[in-house]
């Protein structure tokens, strides 16, 4: 009897389909294990500024503040903090008032009187002042009290 033509196996000559199944669900178990892997590493938040404070009295020292996305910030090259909600909220806040600022580079002046030098960096520019420079726009002084707060209350610091 003649069945018609033979039909093709999807499988290579010789190879058993159960087989092949099982090797196509291993290597995709490998792909998948390496893509969680991955992804173990953590995607890092990009950073929403850095700044830099340094001090005319020798007996404060120096402090720089790392401030994520997400909320995380690092105390002179510390380990990865945790800014409170509305501290985070008042970040993202003072880099956006700063866009402006911060892409024309603003730099002023210290007063006869600075304690405080401050220089902060962001994916706009920079921005570099005092806490006694005259012609600071508000968002600079809420930034010292920002850098001052998170110090003392996130960082654990004197100052």
């Amino acid at each position: 009897m003649n069945r018609g033509p033979k039909e093709q196996s999807p499988c290579p000559e010789g190879a058993q389909p159960a087989r092949i199944w099982r090797v196509g669900w291993a290597a995709a178990a490998v792909v998948v294990t390496g893509t969680l892997l991955a992804g173990c590493g953590g995607i890092k938040a990009p950073d929403l500024f850095v700044v830099e404070r340094s001090s005319s009295s020798v007996a404060v020292p120096p402090l720089t503040l790392l401030v994520n996305e997400e909320g995380g910030v690092r105390c002179n090259g510390g380990a990865t903090l945790k800014l409170s909600d509305p501290q985070l909220i008042e970040a993202r806040a003072i880099q956006e008032d700063l866009r402006g600022p911060a892409a024309g580079r603003m730099s002023l002046p210290a007063g006869p009187r600075s304690v405080f030098s401050y220089y902060l960096r962001d994916e706009n520019g920079s921005v570099r002042f005092s806490d006694d420079s005259t012609g600071q726009p508000a968002v600079l002084r809420r930034l010292a009290l920002f850098v001052l707060q998170t110090a003392q209350g996130v960082c654990h610091l004197a100052e």
